[in-house]
């Protein structure tokens, strides 16, 4: 994403103002906006279906799936930010609003130009929400899948998912995620020498 350059700051309401009448969606850090870069076809297909398989999966729950346009807000709005997609389960969210304030899970389908943000500050001001208890990290160029889970307090486990026989759980929504399933229609470049097995590393 790209910073707008402007001289004023902006409230979190003017934001809200501002973005419903945008033609283009931008995301808010402490008064800045950034304009989000456009996807490319196989971010398009990952993240519909991931939300296909998120939607079937918990057709018998009250949980609800969101995908692009809804924001997630952080710290009583000062900041607000586009998942690629977000579960929330929160039996208190306001349907009329366009954001989220207690997501459960959350996914972003990584991009060249917003890899680093998602994996760095992204995921720092991601931690801080307490109904948070999964962040996923989805591969555009291989097959691969990261699960960070929250495990207990501030510590996040992290897990790898590698190749097309690999299923990622979503343990906070007692789920599967077959990479098969997450990657269906796409021939990406395999990746070799596979053994898929937890990694263990705090985040």
């Amino acid at each position: 994403m790209m910073a707008v350059k402007s001289q004023n700051y902006l409230s979190p309401d003017e934001y809200l103002e501002m973005e419903r009448h945008s033609d283009i969606k931008h995301e808010y850090i402490d008064g800045e906006v950034y304009a989000m870069a456009g996807t490319g076809k196989a971010h398009n297909i990952i993240s519909l279906n991931l939300a296909l398989l998120l939607r079937s999966a918990l057709k018998n729950s009250t949980c609800q799936v969101f995908m692009a346009d809804i924001k997630v807000r952080i710290n009583q709005g000062k900041r607000f930010f586009y998942p690629d997609l977000l579960v929330s389960c929160d039996a208190n969210d306001d349907q009329d609003l366009d954001y989220v304030d207690q997501p459960q899970v959350i996914i972003e389908v990584l991009s060249k130009s917003t890899e680093s943000f998602d994996r760095g500050e992204k995921f720092q001001l991601y931690r801080t929400i307490p109904s948070l208890q999964d962040y996923i990290l989805v591969s555009t160029q291989d097959y691969v899948v990261e699960v960070f889970h929250r495990v207990e307090g501030e510590r996040w486990l992290l897990s790898t998912y590698r190749g097309l026989e690999a299923i990622a759980p979503i343990e906070s929504l007692n789920g599967n995620a077959p990479l098969a399933d997450i990657y269906a229609t796409l021939d990406l470049t395999p990746v070799e020498n596979f053994t898929n097995e937890d990694q263990g590393n705090g985040a």
